[in-house]
């Protein structure tokens, strides 16, 4: 049987399970600031990776035909997702940081289910495909426009979504994690990019 089906009704069970987890967690820390909340890299990248699983089940249910664009979104959706896991079990579990996600379930689903089903996905769905690398840029747009409204908003309001951008710790130190943060979304997304290929007619 295709594979088609089934990695549809995948996609839109994850998007389900993405729309649970951050309902559970506006529902738990009611009344929240939406623009904070919704400042988190990891909710923003969540809500991109459910809208793209949703949008991704349409077009292989309907037969849409593999293109370039949608190998660049798919490519990025699972770059920020990775990143997401990276990031988080390396820099804030550790210090015991919720990074914007109190509820356990809720945090465990975000930060790593849906990185690795992302991961998955990206490497082994039946409509995936190898996007040229000069298009590494257009992936790495959306992660350098959110770290500069972040450090534009620490060193403004103060708010800031993790620890390591806080600028109280001084602008260098924020600076050289700024730095290796864009080099792991680089490294994340060149690696995705290098063992796909596409699925044989």
């Amino acid at each position: 049987m295709s594979s088609t089906v089934p990695t549809a009704v995948l996609r839109l069970a994850v998007a389900m399970l993405v729309v649970a987890a951050i309902v559970a967690t506006i529902v738990s820390v009611w009344p929240i600031m939406v623009v904070n909340f919704f400042g988190f890299f990891t909710v923003q990248s969540n809500v991109i990776g459910a809208v793209v699983a949703v949008i991704g089940a349409i077009r292989l249910l309907r037969g849409v035909p593999r293109g370039t664009a949608w190998a660049v979104v798919h490519w990025a959706s699972a770059s920020y997702l990775a990143v997401v896991g990276i990031v988080y079990w390396a820099l804030l579990a550790p210090l015991g940081a919720a990074g914007g996600v109190p509820v356990p379930w809720a945090n465990f689903v975000l930060h790593a289910v849906t990185p690795v089903l992302a991961i998955v996905d990206l490497l082994l769905s039946p409509d995936r495909d190898r996007p040229p690398v000069r298009l590494l840029p257009i992936v790495l747009v959306y992660p350098l426009v959110w770290t500069a409204v972040v450090l534009l908003r620490g060193a403004t309001d103060g708010w800031v979504p993790y620890p390591f951008l806080d600028p109280s710790q001084g602008y260098g130190v924020v600076a050289a994690w700024a730095a290796l943060v864009a080099g792991v979304f680089t490294g994340a997304a060149a690696l995705l990019r290098l063992p796909i290929r596409p699925p044989r007619p």
